[in-house]
């Protein structure tokens, strides 16, 4: 018998008007390390970095659900509307948890949406940050969003769990790819098409990433080679907008790298962990 080393708590907090129960996890302690989750899924995704102790040794790692994600619920009168995540809504969220939970300077680590997201988050508020590390970053991803994705006449879990289960580069462990269906097979009703809707019609970094100064806030940028969504090209075009920031293209690795296949993940993530220690500021 084992007991993992993560401890879940919610937070309760009111951003932008709306009081919200966020439930995060958290392991480890040192420099905070905020980890947001892909479209659709939740915090779970982590469970691999909150239990490898190279990196809770020296980082103090926080995963949390967005609203209407995992454990954290909607905010209430949700049912008058439907969900659309917009960039200053997920910006102010994000901020809002770090600032709750008094997190000096954090190094802010998302995929997918999360990926993208932490491009606005370091462009906004690079003076209160370590730095970035960007999974499967995108400036701008058009084209993703489709009725489809909800619809009812579609299985919206299913069709979101199997659309994103292509996404994994073929050497991936199913049992770990098969783990990220299941998250995604759980999501509420219109939560993906709402995700993605931010990803793909809200969201055009172009033109405010090249305001980041590494200098102030370091940029790590981890691509797989097999993602189609966010392709190495996508990511590449962000790398070559942000001066001073370091790429990494993932030999067999797709658009999950932290859940679907985290031991070969690791050997890429961890380097960038190390150079997010070094602070010149200090």
């Amino acid at each position: 018998m084992s007991i993992e080393p993560i401890v879940g708590r919610y937070l309760n907090l009111e951003v932008g008007g709306s009081s919200y129960r966020i439930y995060f996890e958290e392991a480890g302690s040192g420099v905070p390390l905020l980890c947001l989750h892909t479209a659709g899924a939740d915090s779970r995704q982590y469970r691999h970095v909150m239990s490898d102790s190279a990196i809770t040794s020296r980082y103090r790692v926080i995963a949390f659900d967005m609203p209407y994600h995992g454990r954290s619920n909607p905010p209430d009168g949700w049912w008058l509307q439907k969900y659309r995540l917009t960039t200053a809504d997920y910006l102010a969220m994000v901020r809002a948890v770090w600032q709750a939970l008094s997190l000096e300077r954090p190094v802010v680590m998302g995929c997918s949406i999360g990926g993208a997201i932490v491009l606005a988050v370091a462009a906004e508020y690079q003076r209160e940050l370590r730095g970035i590390v960007g999974l499967e970053s995108s400036a701008f991803a058009p084209g993703r969003f489709n009725e489809f994705l909800h619809h009812p006449g579609i299985h919206g879990g299913e069709l979101g769990a199997t659309y994103t289960y292509a996404l994994c580069a073929p050497q991936s462990p199913e049992s770990s790819t098969r783990e990220n269906w299941w998250i995604y097979s759980q999501a509420g009703p219109g939560v993906y098409a709402g995700d993605v809707y931010f990803y793909s019609l809200d969201w055009d970094g172009r033109k405010t990433i090249g305001q980041i100064d590494t200098r102030h806030c370091k940029v790590s940028l981890l691509t797989g080679e097999y993602d189609y969504s966010c392709t190495p090209e996508m990511t590449r075009q962000v790398a070559a907008a942000i001066a001073g920031s370091r790429l990494v293209i993932m030999p067999g690795m797709g658009h999950f790298p932290m859940i679907e296949n985290y031991r070969d993940f690791r050997a890429f993530l961890l380097p960038e962990l190390e150079y997010m220690l070094d602070d010149p500021r200090q």
